[in-house]
């Protein structure tokens, strides 16, 4: 789908919005818990994964007490939902081009790669089941899965810009 611009829309229904906006103001009190137990669930799933933050790297500091860790569980988490909530009104991603390229740009330099973003997302669903237990259901399951699917597809998107222009050059 196309808006009158010509950019490509992605179609997100208003079940879909109502299911995110829902369980995204009852995880908001609690945000920056739920983002660190997300955080402690990636790195659970995949333990070398906390070696792709230099912030981790040399550190003594429990995960759970890190507060580098926890901030940045915190903007990640935020921008996420964030973007979720948006898509419906529009069309789109809504993180803002420079941060969607320092993203990308941080991505590719950590090594990023397409199984990095599965973990991730299956980390995203499980926090969030965990967070709002009472609301989840497939169709919420299914909702935070697509508008995850589409911010991971902008920054691997701007990831290719970046990687085919570097080649280039």
């Amino acid at each position: 789908m196309q808006d009158p611009s010509g950019t490509q829309t992605i179609p997100f229904s208003e079940e879909q919005e109502a299911l995110v906006v829902q369980s995204w103001s009852v995880m908001k009190k609690d945000a920056a818990d739920i983002a660190l137990n997300f955080f402690l669930r990636i790195f659970e799933i995949a333990p070398s994964a906390s070696q792709m933050f230099s912030f981790l790297r040399d550190s003594d500091v429990p995960l759970d007490k890190n507060p580098k860790l926890k901030s940045h569980a915190m903007s990640v988490f935020t921008m996420a939902c964030e973007s979720a909530v948006q898509l419906r009104k529009t069309g789109k991603v809504t993180v803002r081009d420079t941060t969607l390229k320092k993203l990308a740009t941080a991505h590719l330099k950590s090594g990023v790669i397409d199984e990095h973003f599965e973990v991730v997302k299956f980390a995203l669903l499980e926090t969030i089941k965990e967070a709002v237990p009472g609301m989840w259901n497939l169709e919420m399951k299914n909702a935070w899965g697509e508008a995850y699917d589409h911010l991971a597809a902008a920054i691997k998107e701007v990831m290719k810009l970046i990687t085919s222009s570097s080649e280039s050059s």
